[in-house]
């Protein structure tokens, strides 16, 4: 009872310990995704220098860490000095027009509406309503000065935030770059500590099962990420040829989202096709039939020659899992709940084939 009427107290201690982390979250992260880069590097090194010492062996281990970290530095510097200008070209333009398409689109609903009268009344009606609501908005921010310093505030928590992200990245790489170079160490140290918890049994169940979730997430994650970045590429390809603008953002939005299985083709086209049909609406119909192109092309070809059936679970459960986790965690849940729900899946499996051997000795 006493737990139920402090959960508020309790939860806002965890996210208060969980944004102290978040550093180290990051690192992880990092670190996890860097790992089989600097296993391959290593053992690539270990072949070309087959009689290095113990001394050397540690300093191509190094060498191995620095360049998966300067690769991932530089993937990500990339992205942003692409993404940036962009973002800021195309809500400048989207500003400019933006009066426009909505009285062109007015202008059409008008002419559409000219012969059905009871339609054009419910159209006004609600066009009225959606005035009278700016026009209370404008109203209760009259002055010029609280509107300005409203503005002001969001825009400099906004860029808090975005310092904060900034922040949290650059000690993640450096924590990242610590967990690296003591992988083995930490390994070792945690499959001490689950022996001497539990007993052998249990403890080898557990630690085949780790291997097993370490096996599902890195390819599940490694193969999509493999496969995102194939799509951003030729949907840049695609964009820059039919001289679509701010082609290096849509492109780096559509292979984003890519990740997010079953919805992340339409989060990331939704939004992209909409930035297009502002500017031209003949060009956002023609993205739009690319992106249905390009996301058979994944379907059918892409995804199943680089991730294959990676987690063994079923169309069915993997919509499941993206809508259950999804809605707990948002889009963290989405990411990571195909591999998440197999891991799930296989722990449900064992135990259910556990018990039918029971039962049939019994």
């Amino acid at each position: 009872m006493y737990i139920l009427n402090q959960s508020k107290n309790i939860a806002a201690g965890i996210q208060l310990v969980f944004n102290i982390l978040k550093p180290f979250l990051y690192g992880a992260l990092i670190a996890y995704l860097l790992a089989p880069i600097c296993n391959r590097m290593d053992e690539r090194f270990l072949k070309w220098f087959p009689k290095a010492t113990e001394k050397q062996k540690k300093g191509l281990k190094f060498l191995s860490i620095a360049i998966a970290v300067i690769c991932a530095v530089t993937i990500v510097v990339l992205l942003i000095l692409l993404i940036l200008p962009q973002v800021w070209d195309s809500t400048v333009k989207i500003i400019k027009i933006l009066p426009a398409r909505l009285a062109y689109c007015n202008r059409m609903i008008d002419q559409l509406l000219k012969d059905q009268p009871e339609l054009q009344t419910y159209f006004n009606h609600f066009s009225s309503q959606v005035e009278n609501g700016l026009n209370d908005v404008l109203k209760a921010n009259s002055s010029m000065m609280t509107t300005i310093q409203g503005i002001v505030n969001n825009i400099t928590v906004q860029l808090i935030e975005v310092l904060s992200v900034f922040k949290n990245m650059f000690l993640g790489f450096l924590i990242a770059v610590y967990l690296l170079a003591s992988r083995k160490l930490f390994g070792a140290q945690a499959k001490l500590l689950l022996y001497g918890i539990f007993p052998n049994k249990w403890a080898k169940i557990i630690e085949e099962e780790v291997h097993y979730t370490d096996k599902m997430f890195n390819g599940f994650f490694v193969g999509k990420i493999i496969d995102s970045a194939i799509i951003g590429l030729i949907c840049f390809a695609g964009t820059t040829l039919l001289g679509f603008e701010s082609a290096a953002f849509i492109s780096v939005v559509i292979g984003v989202t890519n990740i997010i299985p079953f919805f992340g083709p339409f989060i990331g086209a939704i939004p992209s096709a909409l930035l297009v049909f502002l500017a031209s609406p003949f060009k956002g119909v023609i993205f739009l039939v690319l992106i249905i192109i390009i996301q058979q092309v994944d379907g059918n070809i892409i995804g199943p020659k680089i991730l294959g059936n990676t987690t063994g679970v079923s169309s069915f459960w993997v919509l499941f899992s993206i809508l259950l986790f999804g809605g707990l965690w948002g889009l963290v849940g989405m990411v990571i709940a195909v591999p998440l729900f197999g891991v799930i899946y296989d722990i449900i499996r064992k135990l259910t084939a556990r018990g039918l051997k029971r039962n049939r000795h019994e």
